[in-house]
């Protein structure tokens, strides 16, 4: 018996139960004496549970670094998220892949080899449309690509390639390189159909627009760092020591640091007749008194408080007060 029954099968069964032809304890003893699994030999699984975990780990943070790329590149509401990691055959994978595609051909550096990302053609269109200003809006016709939306897709792929390095640190220095885009699946054969892949399917939000986007790593292509996909090192290698010398690194790079110093110099309310009606040479009284002492923020924070002046015939503020509030600054 298939482990999905018809209709039509479990209203049979139904009927058997209520006759009495069928007992319900024999069912029970049936499932409990059937507990062996098939395996089948001719594509033996070469990814443990524990290195698919760490798949599943590394992006993970991916998802999320592309949650915040893709959010200002786009000016939309992005959500992406793993759904699932499984190991297949590269068989099953290409066998899924519907025409017209979008499959991103990359450079796997250091490791020899190449992966592929298959995005669904209609976030494809939806990531064209809104880069070109429009609204994101779904495409329901099926056409294959023109130059121009090719050419925006590789600009946008290299940049989410570059993604890919931070979350995959832990294990390896990676250095994604885009080879080509296939828009045919039958001209993106990366490894012989029986070799193993792992594949992470991402589901990809844009607005409205759902989609998904398949990563598919050949297992020859990660052999060589096989040992280092697992959990115990992948956590081994985040809780390293931090040594003095990060510690100056980490306090070099904040002090060269760029933030917005903004002195405010008072603020009033006008009519929008008289917003509309301002001129040339018009003043406008403000509610703060040149003997006050000026808020000074740093980017939106109010950190001092300062006097107005005037330094080499250049305007300017004196600092007069800090504000400490813990360990805000």
């Amino acid at each position: 018996m298939s482990d999905v029954m018809s209709q039509n099968e479990i209203d049979d069964l139904l009927k058997a139960l209520n006759s009495g032809e069928v007992d319900v304890d024999e069912i029970t003893e049936d499932k409990q004496e059937k507990q062996v699994k098939p395996y089948d030999f001719k594509s033996p699984k070469k990814l443990a549970k524990d290195q698919l975990r760490t798949l599943q780990i590394i992006h993970e943070n991916f998802s999320r670094s592309l949650n915040t790329f893709l959010s200002g590149y786009l000016r939309s509401y992005v959500q992406a998220e793993v759904f699932s990691v499984e190991e297949l055959s590269y068989h099953e994978f290409s066998n899924s892949i519907v025409n017209p595609a979008v499959l991103s051909i990359v450079n796997f550096e250091p490791l020899t080899g190449q992966i592929m990302m298959d995005l669904s053609p209609t976030i494809a269109f939806t990531l064209i449309d809104r880069i070109l200003g429009g609204s994101g809006k779904s495409f329901d016709e099926v056409r294959t690509f023109t130059e121009i939306e090719t050419t925006l897709i590789k600009k946008i792929t290299r940049q989410i390639l570059e993604l890919m390095i931070d979350p995959w640190e832990n294990v390896i220095e990676l250095d994604p390189k885009l080879d080509k885009i296939e828009t045919n699946s039958q001209f993106a054969q990366l490894v012989s159909p029986n070799e193993t892949i792992a594949l992470i399917t991402l589901s990809l939000k844009i607005g409205d627009i759902e989609g998904m986007l398949h990563i598919c790593i050949p297992h020859i292509v990660i052999e060589p760092i096989i040992d280092k996909l697992s959990t115990k090192f992948w956590f081994s290698s985040i809780s390293k020591t931090v040594t003095d010398e990060d510690k100056k690194t980490l306090q070099h790079r904040v002090e060269k640091s760029n933030v917005t110093l903004s002195a405010q110099l008072g603020s009033t309310e006008i009519t929008v007749k008289d917003f509309l009606e301002l001129q040339l040479g018009d003043v406008i009284p403000l509610d703060q008194f040149l003997t006050e002492e000026l808020e000074v923020y740093v980017g939106d924070q109010l950190k001092y408080y300062g006097m107005p002046g005037t330094m080499k015939s250049k305007l300017a503020v004196k600092l007069a007060q800090v504000i400490k509030k813990g360990d805000e600054f």
